[in-house]
């Protein structure tokens, strides 16, 4: 209780600033965000729930796979195990996370810090909603357990059925380009927007690449984690510009039916 006391005082300090600094591209509001972080965060530990939940495959399971039972667009990469590009792909992943922070530097996004980090927080509660709430939901086997070079034991885990979507690349792909998104409102005149966005692009591209040569995540999970959370770090601050004349907003929403995100749009 007393963690979520706190987080609703630096949500309602952070927001407060946020709102009355009228030079920003954007415009946020508590009764607006904080909801919608509290949602999203409340989502994404519901969804971790899930995915720890799940039931490992047998070793009869495990026996019985067959390569040839991939769709053929993912089929060659099943049996990627490397482990080498395991732990490279933790470098860029997060050092990701940093990308937003080191905006901060730029005078212009600086000059409000306070914004940025709501908006920078709301993108990743978002984020992580979509992507746990889904994996949580869904069960596919990872690339590396059908690798006969794989332990046994690293097989018939609950986190050997986690390989949709890729959460690593969905998350460094809603940090990357969530920073270039700022920097490119916050500087229009700059001349060193095609770069931003170019480093935006590239990071995540790896680290879905390395994900895929360790086994992780097949190339359709890369391709859809990286969609998504290319498209939360873009929309989140884009639906804040000052300058978007129709009301929309994003909301994760979770039921027994359904789980994912509501779009809404008010004429």
């Amino acid at each position: 209780m007393k963690r979520i006391l706190s987080l609703i005082c630096i949500l309602t300090l952070l927001i407060g600033n946020a709102s009355a600094q009228d030079d920003s591209p954007y415009k946020t509001s508590f009764k607006v965000d904080a909801p919608i972080i509290a949602a999203g965060m409340g989502l994404s530990a519901y969804g971790l729930s899930l995915m720890q939940d799940k039931s490992g495959l047998t070793e009869e399971q495990i026996s019985a796979l067959d390569k040839n039972d991939v769709n053929g667009f993912d089929r060659f990469s099943a049996g990627y195990d490397s482990e080498s590009a395991k732990k490279i792909s933790d470098f860029p992943f997060y050092g990701s996370f940093a990308m937003p922070v080191v905006m901060l530097l730029n005078k212009n996004v600086g000059s409000k810090a306070g914004q940025v980090a709501v908006l920078y927080v709301e993108t990743m509660a978002v984020t992580g909603a979509l992507f746990t709430m889904t994996n949580g939901n869904v069960e596919r086997t990872r690339p590396l357990v059908y690798s006969d070079d794989v332990d046994i034991s690293d097989k018939n885990t609950a986190n050997a059925r986690n390989s949709f979507y890729a959460g690593h690349t969905a998350a460094t792909a809603s940090a990357t380009f969530f920073a270039a998104k700022i920097f490119h409102d916050f500087n229009p005149d700059s001349g060193a927007r095609p770069y931003v966005w170019a480093a935006a692009a590239a990071i995540p591209a790896t680290v879905g690449y390395l994900r895929l040569k360790a086994g992780k995540h097949f190339l359709s999970d890369n391709l859809l984690g990286y969609g998504l959370g290319a498209a939360a770090g873009i929309l989140v601050p884009q639906l804040h510009k000052k300058t978007n004349t129709r009301n929309i907003s994003l909301i994760p929403v979770s039921s027994r039916q359904y789980n994912g995100a509501l779009l809404t749009y008010t004429f």
